[in-house]
Formats: C-alpha cells, sequence, structure tokens
C-alpha cells in the first residue's frame, strides 16, 4: 500500500475523456487539497455584489480523476474519510433561481462565516453551527459519451451533499467505467440536510482518504456506513421540529422550511433571508411519512443546542 497527493489539477464536468492525475491501487491512501465551490471567487471581503458576478463556468472544481487499478463496471469503490480540515473562513449565500424557495427569496445574498473560534462558527449571536467539515461532491465517473454538469447528483455518487461523510465514514459507489475515475470537490465546513438555500457553509479543506475496491460487489446506487451517530451530540438537547403537510414531497419540504424561517424569525428575531441561511446550515429535513395517502409529511429539525440563550 502507498500514499499519493492529489496534485492540484482541477476538472469541472463528468466526462470519461480527463487525463487521470494519478492511479492507485487498493488500499492506497490519498491527502488532496479541495478549493471551494466557487473556484475563489469569494474570499473574506466579498459584498453581495459578488454573488451576481461569479463565473459559472468556474464553479465546482474537482480534484481528480483518480484511476484505480483493476476497478471495472460491476465492482465497487470504497472512500474512507481519515481526515478532513477546513480552512479558516467559508461562506453562505443564497443565489438567484437556486434552492429549496427561489420564489420566497428572489435575491442575492451573502453571508461570510470565521472559521478560527474553534469547534463552532456563531452565527448572528444567535446560533453556533458545529463544525463537521466533509466533501459535498465525491464520485466515480459516470459512463456518459457528452461532458456531464456536476450540479446534479447521480447513481454513481456525484453532488450528494451529504453531511455523514466526515472522518470515519465509509462511502461505497457503483463503478461505472474502466479505472472508475474518483474526483471529489465542493468541500464545506457544516450543512443541514437538504442543503435548503443550495450551498452549506462553504468552505476549502484538506483531506486525505484510504481507496479500496470490492471487486465483484453490485451496489445500485451509493451507500455508506459511519463509526457514530449520524448527528453531531447537538441532538442530546433536544430539537424544534415544524411539519409540511402536503400531497407532494416537494411542497411539504418547502412549507416545513416556511414554518421554521417564520418560528426562527418570531422568536430569535432574525430577518427571514438569515433565518433561511441558518435552516441551510444547521437544519435537517426529514420524510416523516409517506404511507397516508394523499399527504405525505416533511418534518424539519433545528438542534436546540445550537441556539444561545435569548
Amino acid at each position: 500500500m502507498s500514499h499519493h497527493s492529489v496534485p492540484k489539477q482541477v476538472h469541472r464536468l463528468w466526462s470519461p475523456d480527463h487525463e487521470p492525475v494519478l492511479e492507485v491501487e487498493d488500499g492506497d491512501t490519498v491527502s488532496f487539497d479541495l478549493t471551494e465551490a466557487t473556484d475563489g471567487q469569494f474570499d473574506p471581503t466579498s459584498t453581495v455584489e459578488a454573488v451576481a458576478g461569479f463565473d459559472w463556468d468556474r464553479v465546482y472544481p474537482l480534484a481528480g480523476p483518480i484511476l484505480v487499478k483493476d476497478a471495472e463496471p460491476g465492482d465497487v469503490l470504497e472512500v474512507e474519510f481519515l481526515e478532513l480540515r477546513s480552512v479558516d473562513w467559508g461562506w453562505t449565500a443564497v443565489l438567484p433561481g437556486l434552492g429549496l424557495l427561489t420564489e420566497d427569496f428572489p435575491d442575492a445574498h451573502l453571508h461570510l462565516w470565521d472559521l478560527t473560534t474553534g469547534d463552532t462558527a456563531n452565527f448572528l449571536d444567535v446560533a453556533d453551527i458545529p463544525i463537521r467539515p466533509f466533501c459535498g461532491v465525491v464520485g466515480v465517473c459516470p459512463d456518459v459519451t457528452e461532458p456531464q454538469s456536476v450540479l446534479p447528483p447521480g447513481h454513481f455518487g456525484g453532488n450528494v451533499d451529504c453531511k455523514d461523510l466526515v472522518v470515519g465514514t465509509k462511502l461505497y459507489l457503483p463503478v461505472q467505467v474502466p479505472g472508475a475515475r474518483l474526483s471529489l470537490g465542493d468541500p464545506h465546513a457544516a450543512q443541514g440536510d437538504g442543503e435548503l438555500c443550495v450551498s452549506a457553509i462553504e468552505a476549502s479543506l484538506s483531506g486525505a482518504a484510504r481507496i479500496r475496491l470490492h471487486k465483484g460487489r453490485r451496489i445500485p446506487a451509493p451507500q455508506f456506513e459511519t463509526t457514530g451517530p449520524l448527528h453531531t451530540d447537538t441532538a442530546r438537547a433536544g430539537h424544534y421540529a415544524t411539519m409540511g403537510v402536503a400531497p407532494d414531497l416537494m411542497r411539504a419540504a418547502q412549507d416545513a422550511t416556511r414554518a421554521m424561517i417564520d418560528h426562527l424569525a418570531t422568536h430569535y428575531g432574525l430577518a427571514p433571508i438569515d433565518a433561511y441561511v441558518l435552516c441551510s446550515v444547521a437544519v435537517d429535513l426529514r420524510i416523516t411519512e409517506v404511507v397516508d395517502a394523499p399527504n405525505w409529511i416533511v418534518t424539519a429539525h433545528l438542534p436546540k443546542a445550537i441556539l444561545r440563550a435569548r
């Protein structure tokens, strides 16, 4: 088994035509440095004007692809995260036309985070968000003939934005093309399940992972296993939850989020746009019930431990 450093060379589309940056074998480890999703177009002094002006062609720089020796379609690639360290600042933005509540929040908004204060990041003196770094994008290359955008995830993985892909987690990806062609990117310092406003605490990071190859194991889509609870110990203090009830899961998710935004605005004095940002980085959406037609329920869970005393 060998250790490799992933070269600082990026690509921005899924394609089997990208030149691999290195080749690894089963059991090898890799270290990597990942740049936040805008590829440096925001900095700690940026204002909201930067949101409207950034270059979409630079979004989602991915490290890789990493070729895995002997990997073939029908195998499974395991990525075990050994180390993940965020840099000292991050951002969360509302991007016009994107996110769960595009009609409610049509205007650009930018919040900058100080990540130098320890294990949490202060949000407007209302909440302290636990720092829990992970890669929003981890995937093998899909079997495509034309380059594919990184924005939507797929059965190959990609932009899954799963906040539990933290240190200790093992992610399993179904190999789609020879060599697997693993890539990583979109690093986050924290996120709620759902990434509601379309961005988490976006922050560059450094990390390391172990790569293993499971020959002949077939899975239909990504799977993962953790070494501990899915969520941080903030759950011990309980939650405040709002329900969305509707005949459509998307509508139910929107209604649950709107109710949570109203709760945060009413009881914690947050402007609705700031409450929306807090929901994106700390509130978890859960499917509560899908069997009693015609209505389904989605619940938004806010961990009470993150909130400062009023």
